[in-house]
């Protein structure tokens, strides 16, 4: 009976983006941190043997670099064979090379290897844990009649894929108004999607959101993966413990009492809020900078922008600023499209970084 408890939980990750910002150490060695400390010692605690990896697996679609695959390899999918973990990963927007195919993608090309691996890059129906689910990678001109036909047609109660709906949040302050309409999906009992990082649900389809922080709008917005119960339909959060970016609002209106090892190698945004005693603002900033953070951004409390005449601190990502710029804009076209188009341009330009 314990056996078979157990073979009914499965975890569920999704846009794991390995590789990102061309396989920078910084990030690589945030994730190891996650995978190390929080995501493998679950599964061992909670006796999962099948992973659910819903796209995103890989940032590039135009390729992976010799580190980030090694690394992948070593912190990733070789602990996953080693512990006899199956793993169902799905083709996501990143990892399919073409935009309007999913035939070509990275994950069929350098993890052919693994023969733990089931490698989806069209919609199946397959038998996770006694629950039969309907697995959707990224829809594209050439599977889309394909796919639609198959989501009509099959009887499972749930479904999982790499999904753009709308109605859901993409990313902090920007709801996602330029995709698919959800109607075909409310036939199913629950639906967990991949694609947009930060987490939402309508009560039926679930946006997971990412394991890690990877931009500044992720600053504080809970991200990590989930325990998915097959026999009782239930989801569980675990939370990634670990952060990359951090705010420090100062004041020395009292003195700062800051326990500064925390900032080591991270990306750090200090907010000076009132600075009454330069020097005393001095010492603070070169303990600060001994604390050997990755990266320093300080930012004046003058230092504003105005939008529709009010101030706004520079204090948001940028991803933020861009979206109260466009809901600034004297124009009739559909400022969501505007926004959708900028937050495409705009992690296609990290990927250059």
């Amino acid at each position: 009976k314990e056996g078979v408890e157990e073979k009914m939980k499965v975890a569920i990750i999704t846009d794991q983006h390995f590789g990102f910002k061309k396989g920078s150490k910084l990030y690589l060695d945030y994730f190891q941190k996650f995978y190390d400390e929080c995501f493998f010692p679950t599964l061992e605690k909670e006796g999962i043997t099948t992973v659910l990896d819903l796209g995103d697996t890989f940032d590039n679609r135009k390729g992976v670099d010799s580190y980030s695959l090694d690394w992948a390899k070593k912190c990733y999918f070789d602990p996953l064979r080693n512990r006899s973990i199956s793993l169902v990963s799905v083709v996501g927007n990143h990892t399919a090379y073409y935009k309007n195919t999913n035939e070509i993608n990275t994950n069929d090309l350098v993890l052919r290897e693994y023969d733990n691996i089931t490698l989806l890059s069209e919609c199946q129906e397959l038998e996770i844990g006694g629950l039969n689910i309907l697995f959707i990678p990224w829809i594209n001109p050439e599977n889309e009649a394909a796919t639609y036909k198959k989501i009509k047609e099959t009887k499972a109660k749930v479904a999982m894929g790499h999904l753009e709906l709308n109605g859901f949040v993409a990313t902090h302050g920007h709801v996602m108004d330029a995709g698919a309409d959800f109607g075909c999906y409310e036939k199913f009992h629950q639906v967990f999607s991949g694609h947009y990082h930060t987490r939402s649900s309508n009560g039926k389809i679930y946006y997971l959101g990412n394991p890690y922080e990877m931009f500044w709008n992720d600053v504080n917005d809970k991200r990590g993966f989930h325990i998915y119960d097959t026999e009782k339909l239930t989801l569980k959060t675990i939370n990634n413990p670990f952060q990359l970016y951090k705010v420090i609002n100062y004041a020395d209106t009292k003195r700062q009492l800051t326990k500064f090892d925390e900032y080591r190698n991270k990306i750090v945004k200090v907010v000076v809020r009132q600075k009454s005693n330069e020097k005393e603002y001095n010492l603070f900033m070169e303990a600060l900078s001994k604390s050997n953070p990755y990266d320093i951004k300080v930012v004046e409390r003058t230092d504003h922008l105005i939008f529709d005449g009010e101030i706004v601190e520079q204090t948001e990502d940028t991803m933020t600023l861009l979206n109260m710029y466009i809901d600034d804009l004297e124009t009739n076209l559909n400022k969501n499209r505007i926004k959708g188009l900028v937050r495409d341009l705009y992690q296609e330009a990290c990927e250059c970084t």
